[in-house]
């Protein structure tokens, strides 16, 4: 984390941020703006999204204006307002006039995650001082400031190259998580995993030199059980049917689940929210050596279903069914997988949203209205019956990575459901990488889905 998150002191001495919208802006020209009519004039200010315009006084800044953007606008780009902050001078700053609680709340998250540099390599520009924003009216800041830490987390787990992020790495990262919260962290490592009945993780894992392993973390003591399943490999060649060198560009990124629920469980927990918090990373490398699993080669899963393994580069979901198999042996959880799954996820729905998965209508119904409270779109796919017979191959219960083409994101959430005995289950297939910049967002690591569960837990829960 580039620098401890906090919003300036309520009582210091500050500069307004006015933002405004085309609509209203020849009322704020023609009332409290009317000091600076001309020189917005001049300036050609027309209040488009992320548009800046310093306003001048006696002793240099007197204020700024911050362009909200047609309603249009707003839609196509989210944390647009954000595009103004690196240009505002130092100093401490309020918004100014009238907002929406979602206008406010989206401005204070949006500074804060534009805050974000990932300099663990190559450290960043130091600035004699930065501009620094007063908690908004209406926003809840200990919500935001957690989000924003949360998100934080994820993007440098995800930005981390796997040279410095192997399964150890993942694992330390998670003990000083449990460590912080004064949780309760275990792990289950190498062959102790054929031990302790997880062969579908140590198959996928056991021809790195970096062993593979099971994390799990338990936190709160009342309440009712939320169980958070994230995939954790650390790098994907694909095995032995191995990716091609473009294909494995981006593959550091492919423990993004695992990062996303870290992300969202410190989010959890720094709120302390009253629930019973469990969180199980399958913490994997997908190498090649002599050990290597084989196309072709049948694994018998904790649950003692069998899967043929059709391609070695659809490893994550082996790895989660064994996560989640486990989870399911405690009853009453409410489960939530995360994954960068399918490419097929990103074909149909692209980079910005989330598919998820659920066939409980009142579990989809609270993370659609989280999406929106959370500034995090997803985007509800269904778990369609009618392709189940497609993940059958008939040597085995289940394939891994059945041939045709056509719905490959469907038919690898369906593959995990079936190691799923509860319907409050709820699947991400997400995509955890920011392929170009955007407002709040720079190009790399993203975490996607974990402010929409945050927002959804009181309806998914009963909180």
């Amino acid at each position: 984390m580039p620098f401890p998150l906090s919003f300036a002191d309520d009582a210091a001495p500050s500069h307004p941020l006015h933002l405004v919208c085309p609509e209203t802006l020849p009322d704020w020209v023609g009332g409290p703006g009317a000091d600076w009519a001309g020189w917005l004039a001049a300036s050609g200010f027309k209040a488009g999204l992320g548009e800046l315009c310093l306003l001048p006084g006696k002793e240099g800044v007197a204020g700024a204006i911050v362009g909200l953007g047609t309603a249009q606008a707003r839609a196509r780009t989210r944390f647009g307002v954000a595009k103004s902050f690196s240009s505002l001078p130092a100093g401490t700053w309020h918004l100014a006039g009238t907002l929406s609680e979602m206008d406010a709340k989206e401005a204070a998250l949006a500074w804060l995650l534009a805050s974000y540099s990932f300099d663990r390599y190559r450290p960043a520009k130091a600035k004699a001082d930065q501009p620094r924003l007063k908690l908004p009216n209406g926003v809840e800041r200990e919500t935001v400031l957690a989000m924003a830490e949360g998100e934080f987390l994820t993007r440098d787990l995800i930005n981390t190259p796997a040279s410095d992020l192997g399964p150890q790495e993942l694992q330390e990262a998670f003990f000083a998580l449990a460590g912080r919260f004064g949780a309760t962290a275990s792990a289950i490592v190498g062959d102790d995993l054929l031990a302790h009945n997880f062969p579908m993780i140590h198959a996928v894992g056991r021809a790195s030199s970096r062993a593979p392993r099971l994390l799990d973390l338990r936190w709160g003591d009342e309440g009712p059980l939320l169980t958070l399943v994230g995939k954790g490999v650390c790098f994907d060649t694909g095995g032995l049917d191995i990716k091609p060198a473009s294909g494995m560009l981006e593959m550091k990124k492919d423990m993004g689940g695992a990062a996303t629920v870290m992300g969202l469980a410190l989010m959890i927990m720094r709120l302390g929210l009253p629930l019973r918090l469990r969180v199980l990373v399958p913490a994997v490398e997908n190498s090649i050596s002599g050990s290597a699993m084989r196309p072709r080669d049948i694994l018998t899963s904790r649950k003692g279903l069998t899967v043929e393994v059709n391609n070695t580069d659809a490893e994550g979901r082996l790895v989660l069914a064994d996560a989640l198999a486990y989870a399911c042996e405690e009853e009453g959880a409410t489960i939530i997988s995360m994954a960068t799954l399918t490419g097929a996820a990103r074909v149909a729905v692209g980079p910005d949203l989330a598919p998820f998965f659920a066939d409980d209508p009142s579990l989809a119904t609270a993370i659609e209205a989280g999406a929106i409270a959370g500034f995090d779109p997803v985007w509800r796919l269904p778990f369609w019956d009618p392709y189940e017979a497609m993940i059958e191959p008939g040597i085995a219960d289940l394939d891994n990575a059945p041939s045709g083409g056509f719905a490959g994101t469907i038919t690898a959430a369906l593959f995990l459901r079936r190691f799923v005995n509860t319907p409050r289950y709820a699947h991400f297939d997400i995509y955890g990488h920011v392929p170009s910049a955007a407002p709040a967002r720079p190009k790399g690591a993203g975490g996607q889905g974990a402010r929409a569960i945050l927002y959804a837990l009181p309806g998914m829960l009963g909180l």
